[in-house]
């Protein structure tokens, strides 16, 4: 297992990534959202819109509001919310959105409701406000199959 030094105060872009995935997954599989059994098809995401925010360090909180407003927009709106994580020890200004889809058109369509949501339009408005955000990117990522959910072999059945 790959241990990141905190006391070096920063740690690579992979690394983040690696541990944000590992994560999201693994909160993902716990909440039940997200079958154990790769074969599985019911909830079956395709693919994952992961979102890279460079933040204002010093909005840290009014971020974390807005991360929370998306738990209730999101799943409104269609998308599979897999978390929002902020920053916590090393870079100070990197958060990240993690949201699943069942395809690209699932996606266009969510972007669609979103458009028209009173309180997506809201949230978006107060974070161009505030400034809070700097900067962001967004990749699209498909699973490999039989890989994301997979149960550890220690865990129980």
């Amino acid at each position: 297992m790959h241990r990141i030094d905190p006391s070096a105060g920063r740690i690579s872009r992979r690394e983040a990534i690696k541990a944000i995935v590992i994560a999201g997954a693994a909160l993902t599989v716990a909440s039940g959202q997200v079958p154990a059994t790769p074969d599985s098809k019911r909830n079956h995401m395709k693919i994952t819109c992961f979102i890279r925010y460079q933040i204002d360090p010093f909005q840290r909180d009014a971020f974390k509001t807005y991360a929370e407003n998306w738990g209730r927009i999101i799943p409104r709106c269609g998308g599979h919310l897999v978390g929002y994580f902020l920053p916590d020890e090393g870079t100070n200004d990197i958060a990240w959105g993690l949201i699943a889809f069942d395809s690209l058109a699932a996606y266009e369509a969510y972007r669609a409701r979103l458009r028209s949501d009173p309180e997506a339009k809201e949230n978006f408005t107060m974070a161009q406000g505030k400034r809070l955000i700097l900067r962001e990117e967004r990749t699209f990522l498909e699973i490999v199959d039989g890989t994301f959910g997979a149960p550890s072999s220690l865990q129980k059945e």
